[in-house]
């Protein structure tokens, strides 16, 4: 079986190719690169999903989207070109994200599978004992600029669900979003050799401004 995953660089699609990985299918990504602001995409740092693609040693493919209105349009023919027999996401809680994908699905006449679905900090530990991910964008009470660029692990978790208000550990409400080095399918890792950070005092990124492959 073959099926696109929706790739953006960060810890959910990342882990979601592995299970697909781990099922047998054969997988490529997909990756958009959405305007600012986008309610459906993440956009941080995925210019160097290219760079994930040749350490992981998977097809690539990219849409920089035209405008908002259009971006699931665009998406869909993307997905149409490729002609396969599914579609993953790394869609955890959000329904907005996830009906609107299966309704992609449902106009290619294909099936539409987020793995991650509904689950809890328990698969998150063990996802990041699993994975090199770092805080790539804050944007939730309790998150400031010392998380841009840190390595997100397994005690964060905690750390998150203990702050007032509590942060969902995954940042599926846009608190956060992250871009993984390394994965235990990937023939090499990412060495970040230079961030550059902003914070506006609310919110903040860490772009990638410098990186090579390594060995592991």
């Amino acid at each position: 079986m073959k099926v696109v995953s929706l790739f953006s660089g960060g810890k959910d699609s990342v882990y979601a190719t592995h299970l697909c990985l781990a099922w047998g299918w054969e997988a490529e990504w997909l990756t958009l690169h959405p305007l600012p602001d986008s309610m459906m995409f993440h956009h941080p740092n995925t210019s160097w999903c290219k760079m994930q693609a040749e350490a992981a040693g998977i097809a690539w493919n990219e849409v920089r989207v035209k405008s908002h209105e259009t971006e699931l349009e665009e998406l869909e023919a993307a997905i149409r070109r490729l002609r396969v027999d599914g579609i993953v996401s790394g869609a955890v809680a959000s329904e907005f994200q996830k009906q609107r994908i299966e309704v992609i699905g449902e106009h290619l006449g294909i099936p539409t599978y987020a793995p991650l679905w509904h689950k809890g900090p328990e698969v998150l530990r063990e996802m990041l004992e699993n994975m090199e991910a770092y805080f790539v964008s804050v944007s939730a009470e309790g998150l400031d600029e010392k998380w841009l660029g840190k390595r997100f692990g397994p005690a964060d978790v905690d750390t998150l669900l203990a702050m007032k208000p509590p942060v969902h550990p995954f940042l599926e409400g846009g608190e956060g979003e992250t871009f993984v080095c390394d994965a235990p399918f990937f023939k090499k890792r990412i060495d970040v050799q230079e961030w550059e950070k902003s914070w506006d005092g609310v919110c903040g990124r860490a772009e990638i401004m410098k990186a090579r492959l390594v060995g592991k």
